[in-house]
């Protein structure tokens, strides 16, 4: 039997914890009471995007935030909690598909400096150039020869980048492998998903070591004067997201004193 603080009593009779508990199949106080303090935080932190966004606005910077990480590990989910409650006319969600046959032709990067963002704007890649980094050689998409000179480009590429004046914030969400099997069956048992089941997904838990592999020597080409990017450990989706959040919010500078 579980001990509830007068304060956590409040928190499973409000609405927002009455609704939770009705929600489920199996009643779990404590998830209840962790979901009420996460939506709490959220609310506050997207607050300060709001914020942070306004200043980003005045200022015409130009953001660009990459979202990188195994199938399944929360990408999307963490780009919607921090896009739901910013301008929607001064920011961008790029999921680009697979190239064309023109693209294909095209320096490897050009397609993706398309959608680099104008004065005031911010781009969210919901993957972007790292394909080519993991998902291209773990899946036999790209030859060893343009592995090799994407490793070689990558940081110069975003060297320039920034030198133009570009912020550029790097998220890698990180997952084990039995999380992202458990994910993959919720995919696979519910209807509403199901569209987000892929070819390359199916095939993810089996190729898992080279996923690794490819990962860890993305990292690695980092140390060449290249960007690190921000691991988020995310086999818990509501930490992930707020860690998400915190890190945008440290990485772009805004004024936190300003009116919204």
């Amino acid at each position: 039997m579980n001990n509830f603080s007068e304060k956590e009593l409040k928190k499973l009779n409000s609405k927002k914890g009455l609704l939770s508990i009705l929600s489920n199949d199996v009643i779990n106080l404590p998830k209840t009471i962790r979901y009420i303090d996460y939506e709490r935080q959220l609310k506050s932190l997207q607050t300060e995007l709001i914020r942070q966004q306004a200043c980003i606005i005045d200022n015409n910077m130009r953001v660009i935030v990459i979202f990188e990480g195994r199938d399944s590990a929360g990408k999307g989910g963490a780009i919607r909690r921090i896009t739901e409650r910013i301008n929607p006319r001064h920011f961008r969600i790029v999921a680009l598909p697979k190239p064309t046959e023109v693209e294909q032709t095209q320096w490897y990067f050009q397609r993706y400096i398309q959608q680099f963002p104008k004065a005031g704007e911010i781009v969210f890649f919901d993957r972007s150039w790292y394909n080519r980094a993991v998902v291209e050689p773990v899946n036999g998409f790209c030859t060893d020869e343009e592995y090799k000179i994407f490793m070689k480009q990558v940081n110069d590429f975003e060297r320039m980048i920034t030198e133009s004046g570009i912020l550029l914030v790097k998220i890698y969400m990180s997952i084990s492998k039995k999380e992202q099997a458990k994910r993959f069956e919720d995919i696979r048992n519910n209807p509403l998903k199901q569209w987000k089941m892929s070819k390359v997904d199916e095939k993810a838990q089996e190729l898992w070591d080279s996923y690794t592999y490819y990962k860890n020597k993305m990292f690695e080409n980092t140390k060449n004067n290249g960007i690190p990017f921000k691991v988020i450990k995310a086999n818990r989706k509501t930490d992930a997201r707020t860690e998400a959040v915190e890190h945008i919010l440290e990485s772009i500078p805004y004024n936190k004193d300003r009116e919204i």
